[in-house]
């Protein structure tokens, strides 16, 4: 069974893990789990390779691990792979594109914490003209509400079309942005989280475990 890092932690304050023996404090003791013995009390923990999923999000669908109304993701992953798993931030309902699933919690702070920033990109359709748009995403654009987003990028991909990139993650944030500028997103795709692009081979609705290269790319953008 997973734990959340607060439980990790007080753990390692009481003084409740140990490793071959040894007693351990700092959640940044290394630890080679195929070759020595971890504890928590008298429990020897047995070590399961964490699990990273990219799905390819269809619209219709909630960011979450369950609902009693709504299909959610976990919908949709195979029974075999569900155990722990967890969304990595979230994607609105209607909204498609890349979404990390995992059971490493690690993992999702890293890539979610706020003063991360890691960068998140997004393609959308909209209607409208949008007025100095690139300059005031470069600026951070201020929302209806007061709040001043952190500088973002705007790339115009046509008529209608947009690149969004954002370092953070604020409640249906590319859309007020876009709306703040004068337009309204009637589609909208996230394609990357960091370095990590959606695969473009994954039919939607679909999913896959990330290869190690992959795995590779996102525990580098998270440091």
């Amino acid at each position: 069974m997973g734990r959340t890092r607060k439980e990790a932690s007080a753990l390692l304050r009481r003084r409740r893990v140990t490793v071959d023996g040894a007693v351990v404090t700092k959640a940044a003791t290394h630890v080679d789990p195929e070759r020595q013995t971890v504890r928590v009390g008298d429990a020897v923990i047995a070590y399961t390779a964490r699990r990273v999923l990219m799905m390819n999000k269809p619209p219709g669908v909630v960011s979450a691990t369950r609902d009693a109304v709504e299909t959610t993701v976990l919908d949709l992953v195979p029974p075999d792979l569900r155990r722990d798993l967890v969304p990595i931030g979230r994607l609105d309902k209607d909204t498609t594109g890349l979404l990390l699933l995992t059971d490493d919690g690690d993992l999702v702070h890293a890539l979610t914490h706020p003063k991360r920033g890691v960068e998140k990109v997004y393609e959308a359709d909209f209607e409208g003209e949008l007025e100095g748009a690139p300059e005031r995403f470069a600026e951070g654009v201020l929302l209806s509400d007061g709040t001043r987003c952190r500088p973002a990028g705007l790339v115009l991909l046509g008529a209608g079309r947009a690149r969004v990139t954002v370092h953070e993650g604020r409640y249906h944030q590319v859309k007020r942005m876009i709306a703040a500028c004068g337009g309204h997103v009637t589609a909208l795709r996230r394609v990357a989280i960091g370095p990590l692009a959606l695969d473009p081979g994954l039919a939607e609705g679909s999913v896959r475990l990330l290869t190690d290269d992959e795995l590779a790319l996102l525990d580098g953008s998270g440091t």
